[in-house]
């Protein structure tokens, strides 16, 4: 009989990056999306799932949310996997179960001990066209189907988005003089044909390298820029508008997040929105986010690197920017533990060889997603730009609470 490993795969993995966890890619297809193509997947990889499934117009970022796509949901779907190689073969462990295990030793004691696991995720979201107007549960409406509420944050990364889509706009909130009555009669009219929202509503037009606060219960039509999402560790939704883009969407969708006993009650559905927050007429300068800097721009450039906030305006999340300049090396400390997504360049960070993929198979192993344990980030973490020409820009998503951010 052998005897059981003292070491387990999670601990060889964390002492194998030095307190870095190599993630694998993790892609998540949804059945009422057109995929943007623009997040780097085979093009032959789009519909590797079967055309049931949908496209794959998603790819989720230090997940341990699991994804909520119905009956045909695959086996851990949405939950980001850790690598560890031993020299002969790469092994593979759920983040979710690596910090089950290990706790605070990944994502610090602070976030362990108030939440028991890691509490948000990130993704890009890539779909061709808009989405229909939707609503996220707040955790009161959220906890009644055993959820968690979902707040969000958007951030148009250029790298991603060489082209705008069919419709580069996002409608949010609601009118100011809109009644409830007229959008409640919109809700009624969901099977009627189209309900026409929209027309309450109020749409921006979306810039790469800005990005969007949006808080639970705001009405939001997101548009076809791709799209970097960190949000809170919940999938739940539900669609308020029936025709987008001449798709229909099915009726099932205006009552997910419903409690099955209140489904048909349309004051339910508008019991989920946040009036006040929807008809803000302030609505742009209360949510929208251009990147500021962490600190003085001048003494960064000349440290070798810029790190801007991008992702500022909630405290269930926070994310930044990292550009390093070519040639550089440099070390940079954070507070807490985060994610992070390579988006352009090559080098190294601590012990790993980061990279920026062109065009990744279904499936593919890369080296441009990484976990930054909380440790690991206070200890500092060391980058080293190789190229002559090419910055490094990667993308930092935290968890909640981020003592390094002073919230607006």
């Amino acid at each position: 009989m052998e005897t059981m490993e003292k070491t387990s795969l999670a601990e060889k993995a964390l002492d194998q990056g030095k307190g870095i966890l190599r993630l694998a890619p993790t892609w998540v297809p949804r059945s009422f999306c057109v995929p943007g193509r623009r997040i780097k997947l085979h093009p032959d990889d789009y519909y590797v799932l079967g055309g049931q499934r949908g496209g794959i117009d998603e790819r989720w970022l230090s997940s341990t949310t699991p994804a909520k796509n119905g009956p045909l949901t695959g086996k851990n779907e949405g939950l980001s996997a850790v690598v560890f190689s031993d020299g002969t073969q790469d092994k593979q462990i759920l983040l979710k179960d690596a910090i089950d295990e290990l706790k605070a030793e990944i994502i610090g004691a602070r976030l362990w001990k108030e939440y028991g696991s890691w509490p948000m995720y990130s993704k890009f979201f890539d779909n061709k066209g808009p989405l229909p107007h939707h609503i996220h549960h707040n955790d009161e409406h959220a906890k009644l189907i055993g959820q968690l509420g979902k707040p969000e944050a958007y951030y148009f990364p250029p790298q991603l988005n060489n082209h705008g889509g069919d419709f580069p706009y996002t409608f949010f909130g609601i009118a100011p003089g809109t009644t409830k009555e007229q959008i409640r009669e919109c809700l009624v009219n969901f099977t009627k044909g189209d309900n026409k929202i929209t027309n309450f509503s109020s749409a921006y037009r979306l810039e790469p390298g800005t990005g969007w606060d949006v808080p639970p219960g705001m009405l939001h039509a997101p548009g076809s820029l791709c799209t970097y999402e960190p949000q809170k560790a919940s999938d739940v939704f539900a669609m308020y508008q029936s025709l987008v883009n001449d798709a229909v969407i099915p009726e099932e969708l205006l009552w997910n997040g419903t409690p099955k006993d209140r489904i048909g009650d349309f004051d339910q559905l508008m019991e989920v929105i946040d009036w006040e927050l929807n008809v803000n007429p302030q609505l742009m300068a209360t949510h929208f986010m251009r990147p500021k800097a962490v600190r003085s721009a001048e003494e960064m450039k000349a440290d070798g690197y810029m790190e801007k906030w991008i992702c500022y305006k909630s405290h269930a999340y926070s994310a930044k920017e990292l550009t390093v300049m070519p040639g550089a090396n440099v070390t940079i400390k954070d507070n807490a533990a985060y994610g992070m997504i390579m988006m352009q360049g090559h080098g190294k960070m601590g012990v790993w060889d980061i990279e920026t993929p062109a065009l990744i198979r279904y499936g593919q192993l890369t080296h441009d997603e990484f976990f930054v344990s909380e440790k690991a980030a206070r200890e500092g973490v060391t980058i080293v730009n190789s190229s002559k020409t090419d910055p490094i820009v990667m993308l930092k998503h935290f968890g909640p609470g981020n003592p390094d951010l002073k919230l607006e």
